[in-house]
C-alpha cells in the first residue's frame, strides 16, 4: 500500500487569488510533496494543490508594498503563488519547511524533522475514542484539579506531567516518549485542550512537541466544566468566567467603522473561550457594541489603508479576516503593541471555540 504523504506543518494563511487580486484566509496543509489549500479547517476537499517539485520559494516579497510577511512559492511551470503570514516568526517557519521539503524532494528524499515523534511508533490497536473515556473514568481515570499559576486559577485540569504518568500507569502506551505522541494525537484530535499561556503556545507549534510532558503545562476535558479565574487589569476583583473563557488581552486600538470608514477609539477585550474580541465604547457602558469572532480567522499586519485616510504613520496597522471573509482594520499604540495583539488573537483563533 502506498504510504500516505507526511503532514510537516499546518493552519491559516492568507492566500492570493490566482484570477484576481484579492486576498481570502484559507487552511493551508504543507505536504511532503505538495501545498493543498482549503476553504475552512473542517473541509475535506482541498480547494487547489500546488506541487513542490521544481519549485523555488521567495522571502520575503515585496511585490505587494502594503501587504506585510508576505512569500511566493514559483512552481516549474513559472506560475507564481503568494501567501501572507500573521508575522515574521510564522513566514520564516512555513519558509523554512517550503525550503526543506523541496530540497528533499527534488533529491529524492523523505522530509524528516527533528521532533520526539520521529521513530515512535504507536500500537495499531489504540482507539482514541476508548481511551478518552477511560482517561475520564471517575475511579480510575485521570483526576481533575484546581491549580494556580500567575494570578489565575485553573479549575477541573490537569497537568501535562499527570496525562503521561496516566498513560505509563494503564499501560496504554511503553514509555513517556510513546506517551507524548499519544497525548499529541489525543489533542489534535480535540480529546484534550490547552489551558494556559505555556500548553497553548505549544499547541501552536512553538515547542517541538504540541503536547508537553511539563507539571506547568496545563489541559482539560472538553466537556468536563472547566473555568478559569483570572484577575482583570483593572483592578483586583476576581472574575469568574464559567465556559466565558479567560481575558487574554484588553487595551484600547483605533478601529475603522465598516459603512463611513471613519476611525473611533474602541476597548477591545479578547476571551479564548468562546473565540471573541468584543469592543465598546472606551467611555463606559457594560454592553459591547459588537464582537468579531475569531474562530478560523486570519490576523496579519498591513502597512496601509486602500482608499481611506491614511492613519498608520508608524507601521501600526493590522488586519482581521474573519472565516466569513468580512475584514476588520484596526489601529494599535505601537508596533510592540501590535505583535502582542497579533499573536494573542492568532492563539485564540488556533485554540479557543
Amino acid at each position: 500500500m502506498e504510504r500516505e504523504p507526511m503532514r510537516i506543518r499546518e493552519g491559516y494563511l492568507v492566500k492570493k487569488g490566482s484570477m484576481f487580486n484579492t486576498w481570502k484566509p484559507m487552511w493551508v496543509v504543507l505536504l511532503e510533496d505538495g501545498i493543498e489549500f482549503y476553504k475552512r479547517k473542517a473541509d475535506n476537499s482541498p480547494k487547489g494543490m500546488i506541487p513542490l517539485k521544481g519549485s523555488s520559494i521567495h522571502s520575503p516579497c515585496q511585490d505587494f508594498g502594503k501587504r506585510m510577511f508576505v512569500f511566493k512559492l514559483t512552481v516549474a511551470k513559472q506560475q507564481d503563488h503568494f501567501f501572507q503570514a500573521a508575522y515574521l516568526e510564522e513566514r520564516d517557519a512555513w519558509v523554512r519547511d517550503i525550503k526543506k521539503a523541496i530540497h528533499h524532494i527534488d533529491g529524492g528524499q523523505r522530509f524528516a524533522r527533528k521532533s520526539t515523534r520521529k521513530s515512535i511508533r504507536l500500537p495499531e490497536t489504540i482507539n482514541l475514542s476508548a481511551l478518552y473515556l477511560s482517561m475520564k473514568d471517575p475511579e480510575k481515570g485521570i483526576k481533575e484539579l484546581k491549580l494556580e499559576k500567575d494570578k489565575r486559577v485553573f479549575n477541573h485540569c490537569f497537568t501535562g506531567t499527570c496525562v503521561i504518568d496516566w498513560l505509563v500507569s494503564s499501560s496504554s502506551v511503553r514509555n513517556r516518549r510513546e506517551g507524548l505522541l499519544l497525548a499529541s494525537s489525543l489533542l489534535s484530535e480535540g480529546y484534550l485542550q490547552p489551558a494556559g499561556d505555556t500548553s497553548k503556545s505549544a499547541a501552536e507549534g512553538l515547542s517541538d512537541t504540541p503536547f508537553l510532558d511539563l507539571s506547568d503545562a496545563y489541559y482539560y476535558f472538553p466537556d468536563s466544566g472547566f473555568f478559569c479565574e483570572g484577575y482583570s487589569s483593572d483592578d483586583d476583583v476576581v472574575l469568574k468566567e464559567e465556559f466565558r473563557g479567560t481575558i487574554v488581552k484588553q487595551g484600547c486600538l483605533l478601529k475603522q467603522g465598516h459603512r463611513r470608514k471613519n476611525w473611533k477609539v474602541r476597548k477591545f477585550v479578547l476571551r479564548d473561550d468562546p473565540a471573541y474580541l468584543h469592543y465598546y465604547d472606551p467611555a463606559g457602558g457594560e454592553e459591547p457594541l459588537g464582537a468579531i469572532h475569531l474562530r478560523g480567522c486570519v490576523v496579519t499586519a498591513v502597512e496601509d489603508m486602500p482608499d481611506t485616510k491614511k492613519h498608520d504613520d508608524d507601521n501600526i496597522l493590522f488586519e482581521i479576516i474573519t472565516a466569513n471573509e468580512i475584514h476588520y482594520y484596526l489601529q494599535a499604540a505601537s508596533s510592540t503593541e501590535r505583535t502582542e495583539w497579533i499573536k494573542a488573537i492568532q492563539s485564540v483563533a488556533r485554540t479557543g471555540k
